[in-house]
């Protein structure tokens, strides 16, 4: 392969992968809503763009979240704020529906994925830009019955969008009174509990055409690259996390998802 082509490409996934890091810590998301574009781009370029590489992309995205949201969940802890009574009760459902996910996902068409990934990643944006502060579902977080639809749902659709707990699950936890600060913390233990399982699924998948080095659908090289430099920038995250307003945090957030969520858009129906 050209060195000219691929010395470039692999640039952008360090970029990618380095701004994924701080992502997963300021936001909780887990990094996955910048490295499934970014692992996009990088793959159709190099020639990899059968009708499975959008599987490739989530599944190496939720495999680096595994390392990242670990790291962002340590940064977050220390500071206290992250919610572990909450992470108790919504892992069973989260991890279901993370799974249930993967075999969805496996089913779909590379075109097909990425247009659910740019339509959630809107809806998203769109609330998280115009919803107003003071919406609440509901003073503290629900009880069982409630959960047991919510958590298994934020668990499925974000491994098919391959992304952490933030995007889903900081706007469900603002709207059910969780300070922002420690909806985003507690988020990124969401990302580990949609990662792991998905993960594991995803290395069981088979892709026609997948690029070099790739174990069941997650590609070693992207995601080598992505954890080393996500384990250096995820602190970093989330300590501007800290230092920033909510309502600042709040529309950066929003403004961020748009734009990418726009950009796979376009990918995806016009190339």
């Amino acid at each position: 392969m050209d060195l000219s082509i691929v010395l470039p490409l692999l640039g952008v996934l360090v970029v990618a992968a380095g701004f994924a890091g701080v992502l997963a810590g300021l936001f909780g998301v887990g990094g996955g809503i910048i490295l499934v574009p970014a692992y996009y781009y990088v793959f159709s370029a190099t020639g990899f763009d059968g009708p499975q590489l959008m599987q490739v992309c989530l599944a190496t995205s939720l495999a680096s979240i595994i390392v990242t949201s670990t790291r962002s969940v340590m940064a977050h802890n220390k500071r206290g704020a992250v919610d572990w009574a909450i992470l108790r009760t919504w892992a069973p459902g989260i991890a279901l529906g993370a799974l249930v996910g993967v075999f969805i996902a496996a089913g779909l068409r590379s075109e097909a994925l990425a247009v659910i990934f740019a339509v959630l990643a809107m809806l998203v944006g769109l609330y998280l830009a115009f919803g107003r502060k003071d919406w609440r579902i509901a003073a503290q977080m629900p009880g069982i019955v409630t959960r047991s639809v919510l958590s298994p749902v934020l668990g499925f659709l974000s491994v098919l969008m391959g992304i952490g707990g933030g995007s889903f699950g900081v706007p469900l936890m603002t709207l059910y009174n969780v300070p922002m600060h420690r909806a985003v913390a507690t988020a990124a233990g969401f990302g580990l509990l949609i990662a792991v399982p998905s993960v594991l699924g995803f290395l069981f998948v088979t892709i026609d055409g997948a690029p070099p080095w790739t174990l069941g659908a997650v590609n070693g090289p992207a995601f080598v690259v992505t954890i080393c430099m996500t384990v250096l920038t995820t602190p970093l995250g989330a300590k501007l996390a800290h230092a920033l307003p909510a309502l600042v945090l709040r529309r950066i957030f929003a403004v961020f998802i748009l734009i990418v969520a726009a950009n796979m858009m376009r990918e995806a129906l016009w190339g």
